[in-house]
């Protein structure tokens, strides 16, 4: 594994939700406000936009596009003719922006929320992990989450680990034939840095994106670290794809604040060969 990395693309405002999806990669330049798809050569091409800043991606099993919609807390679904349709308002159970999403192989979202102001600096509250059926049925999936954040679901669609930025942990469930979560369960405390978006490799390691220590790291179930690569400012999120599933892609910014980040613009989009192709999802 190299840790030399190279920039796939640069000048963005905040990159977050990425995906690897049909030879290319997908991501929310959240406060451009903006979908976004890219090759690995670097040929982008601006998908759809979302004005309530767009984060968690994902696709159900005809190939149209799940959005999370962040400010108004709406999941939204890409029609061919291009429009964005409501597939279910979430503030009955979003109590702050919703925000990152997996979306397993049947269409169903998994959906988290901060919970809480964190731009305006309020105390961290406890947040819903929301289940939204692809009929648009919404309920709550997990309670008392410290932030749910980034999560992935294995490849045998058994478990769903999920990373809870507030809570120190990547916190595991079991995920039953009717979408909803039991068993719920310490999957990795996380210490030193913070969990923020993660993706599944085929060996069982989870990648993680702390911003706090700018850097992703691959943890095992029970948290033995075993790889660690720094990057250029902070890291808010990570994927594997390429061609052979190989290439981690991180998401970076200086900041995640709002105003900073369309100022600065100094979102990238860094890509990083590692030993172990992705599985599961994302």
């Amino acid at each position: 594994m190299s840790n030399e990395g190279r920039v796939v693309l640069d000048g963005l405002a905040f990159p977050e939700g990425p995906r690897w999806h049909d030879g290319r990669f997908w991501f929310s330049d959240m406060h451009s406000h903006v979908v976004v798809a890219v090759d690995e050569d670097g040929n982008r091409e601006d998908i759809v936009e979302v004005k309530n800043r767009p984060s968690g991606l994902g696709w159900l099993p005809d190939g149209r596009l799940l959005v999370v919609s962040m400010t108004d807390r709406r999941l939204l679904r890409l029609e061919p003719d291009g429009s964005l349709e409501e597939v279910a308002d979430l503030t009955p159970f979003a109590t702050h922006h919703c925000n990152d999403m997996v979306v397993d192989r049947e269409g169903r979202a998994y959906v988290g929320n901060f919970g809480f102001d964190l731009d305006a600096g309020h105390s961290p509250t406890k947040a819903n992990l929301i289940l939204v059926k692809p009929d648009g049925e919404a309920s709550i999936a997990s309670p008392d989450m410290s932030f749910p954040n980034g999560a992935v679901i294995t490849e045998d669609g058994s478990t769903l680990i999920v990373g809870e930025t507030f809570g120190g942990c990547l916190s595991a469930f079991d995920i039953a034939s009717d979408g909803s979560l039991t068993n719920r369960r310490v999957w990795a405390p996380i210490t030193g840095a913070v969990p923020d978006g993660i993706c599944l490799d085929a060996e069982g390691g989870i990648w993680v994106a702390s911003p706090v220590s700018a850097e992703v790291f691959r943890v095992l179930e029970g948290g033995e670290v075993t790889d660690r690569i720094k990057v250029s400012t902070q890291a808010f999120a990570c994927m594997l794809g390429g061609r052979d599933g190989k290439t981690l892609f991180v998401c970076t910014a200086g900041s995640s604040n709002p105003t900073d980040c369309t100022k600065n613009r100094d979102g990238r989009i860094e890509a990083f060969s590692v030993r172990v192709e992705g599985a599961g999802r994302p």
